[in-house]
């Protein structure tokens, strides 16, 4: 059974909170929260999985094959290679070059590269970073926090 909760409405302005508080945090006007009632809290249910969950030894160990991303001291660090389907967060100082490493991992063919970054949000590529725009220049998608 959902729990009840406590409402609270400034009488000035009509702000609502969870808790009482002695000031209004829209208005400022202090002494004017007041209990209102009790909304009922609201429940959802899990829905049914797609897949059953698989045991570890189960998984067909070719699919999650590391693949080389042709610069030696990449796949030392990564433990061989990148594994299909997985996501890799590198970070790092602005400047220290991993967008460029990124770059050169995609111009070894990896066409798969996805890459996202927070702080190219608002800027354009990069001078001689592929836009899609050219014949056998792969399509570009920008990231942008709002689609994800």
């Amino acid at each position: 059974m959902p729990k009840a909760t406590a409402t609270f409405r400034c009488a000035e302005c009509g702000w609502t909170t969870a808790k009482w508080v002695g000031r209004c945090g829209e208005c400022q006007a202090w002494g004017s929260v007041e209990e209102v009632g009790a909304a009922r809290a609201t429940t959802t249910k899990a829905t049914a999985t797609t897949s059953p969950a698989v045991p570890i030894g189960q998984i067909d160990v070719t699919t999650a094959a590391v693949r080389s991303t042709g610069i030696p001291e990449f796949d030392r660090v990564l433990g061989g290679g990148f594994v299909p389907g997985a996501v890799l967060l590198l970070a790092g100082e602005p400047g220290v070059g991993k967008s460029t490493l990124l770059l050169e991992v995609a111009a070894q063919g990896h066409d798969a590269l996805g890459h996202g970054s927070g702080e190219d949000l608002a800027v354009d590529e990069p001078e001689g970073v592929p836009s899609g725009d050219g014949p056998g220049e792969p399509e570009h998608h920008p990231f942008r926090i709002e689609d994800v």
